[in-house]
């Protein structure tokens, strides 16, 4: 399953609550994920991963102030 965002930029959750953003999902097998930033590259092994995010539509912020 995940073999189908291969090349995506997404966000993966691990089961101890911490997140990491704005990477790619580079290579996948059975044990390990390749994950890499701008900054870094990570071997993130697969029982460590909660949920992976995949952003699929930009949220529009809702405008503030008075409306005319």
């Amino acid at each position: 399953m995940l073999s189908a965002l291969k090349g995506q930029e997404v966000s993966i959750h691990f089961l101890d609550g911490t997140t990491v953003r704005g990477g790619v999902l580079e290579e996948l097998d059975e044990k390990f994920v390749k994950y890499s930033t701008e900054y870094q590259t990570l071997y993130i092994p697969i029982t460590s991963i909660r949920a992976v995010e995949v952003q699929t539509k930009e949220r529009e912020r809702p405008r503030v102030g008075f409306g005319q």
